[in-house]
């Protein structure tokens, strides 16, 4: 499963890099979009087919795998999707400690005619619900039932995922992910000691904002060429944490945002390189709701031919052409609080830590980024940058 936590985490901050310019704060679901992604490479051919797996990030990690395993038959395609259906078993794995739900959802148009093997290859995969709508003569009716559906999925925190008028008659084919998770701290915070302080947006403005705090051990990795600290904080159950990238500067953040590669996250969080000290840690609480529209940001990042009527490639899914992506919109909700976080999404160098050092203070004062992580896949559920709480 490392080569797919690898280009689950380059996807991640290929996308990053992709949605950073367009607002302070950011907050999204690599797995909810890669799910989606992945669905619909599902019935791609060709070019199309190429592109998608490319901005997956997936070409490189099959070719490895292939390499890897020469006696094994598998096809590099099948592979990618074999590796999506044991992370849907993984992440809905039922739990007493957390509430994690991931679920697909496909539509199509009434009287169009789907590929036998398309549908029984996404419920296989996917576990998708496949089902049929009227979008030429009940529209609106289709987009309603659609957006309750993901509001169910994710306990009513993503509403509206498409607005009014977004689908239409000419709609073929819906694909949806939701991500639903809400997780209790291993350590909680005491809201006794959360108090008002200032949250630097830069070296010369801040904002008030409600200041958590705890003395506890964590585990803590310092780099000292990036000069910025990672925090683990895991939820109860510690199969999910959230990880805090903070610079030591106060606009220290663009360096790291721009040096920030998955090699580099995954060597950083790896076990040998974490250690657990006792830690005086101050967390913001914060809530972030965000919207994309991603077809830009796709093809920015390779995936060109999906949204050209002339090149889209789509004859896995139904043999007549014409078929092609008219948009991807994704939307996301994280809370995070004393008790834990809630979160929902939908997708239409080493240094020794020496024993002088006692205690560490992390104070999350100013810009920083956060990941939420299934740990035994290594797979980003969801990805934050927090500017501004």
């Amino acid at each position: 499963m490392h080569l797919f936590a690898e280009a689950t985490t380059k996807f991640t901050l290929e996308l990053f890099r992709q949605l950073r310019e367009s607002k302070d704060n950011i907050f999204y679901s690599p797995t909810s979009i890669m799910t989606a992604l992945a669905m619909l490479q599902l019935g791609a051919k060709g070019n199309t087919e190429q592109q998608i797996e490319k901005v997956l990030q997936f070409n490189e990690t099959t070719k490895k795998t292939t390499e890897k395993t020469v006696d094994c038959h598998v096809s590099d395609e099948k592979n990618v999707h074999e590796q999506f259906q044991k992370l849907m078993i993984q992440l809905n794995k039922s739990n007493d400690a957390y509430d994690l739900n991931v679920s697909n959802s496909i539509y199509g148009a009434k009287d169009f005619q789907f590929l036998q093997k398309f549908l029984e290859n996404i419920k296989e995969y996917y576990q998708a619900n496949v089902e049929s709508l009227d979008f030429v003569h009940a529209a609106e009716e289709s987009q309603k039932k659609i957006n309750s559906w993901v509001e169910k999925q994710t306990n009513g925190k993503i509403k509206d995922l498409f607005p009014a008028g977004s689908l239409s008659s000419s709609t073929i084919l819906v694909l949806v992910n939701a991500v639903y998770f809400k997780g209790q701290w291993n350590h909680k915070f005491d809201e006794k000691n959360t108090t008002e302080e200032k949250f630097w947006l830069n070296e010369n403005t801040s904002k008030p904002v409600q200041m958590m705090k705890q003395k506890n051990k964590f585990n803590f990795n310092f780099m000292e060429d990036m000069q910025a600290k990672i925090v683990e904080l895991p939820y109860k159950g510690k199969e999910l944490s959230m990880f805090v990238l903070l610079p030591v500067e106060i606009e220290g953040l663009k360096k790291l945002e721009e040096q920030l590669t998955a090699e580099k996250f995954l060597e950083w969080t790896s076990p040998e390189k974490m250690h657990m000290m006792d830690m005086y840690l101050s967390l913001p609480r914060f809530k972030l709701e965000e919207k994309y529209d991603l077809p830009r940001p796709l093809e920015h990042m390779g995936m060109l031919d999906a949204f050209n009527q002339q090149k889209a490639d789509f004859s896995g899914m139904s043999s007549p052409q014409g078929l092609v992506v008219s948009n991807i919109l994704h939307k996301s909700f994280v809370e995070v609080n004393e008790e834990g976080t809630e979160a929902a999404a939908a997708t239409g160098v080493e240094v020794g830590v020496t024993s002088v050092q006692i205690s560490e203070d992390v104070n999350c004062n100013h810009p920083f980024l956060f990941i939420i992580r299934h740990n035994r896949t290594k797979s980003i559920l969801f990805f934050g940058k927090m500017s501004s709480p």
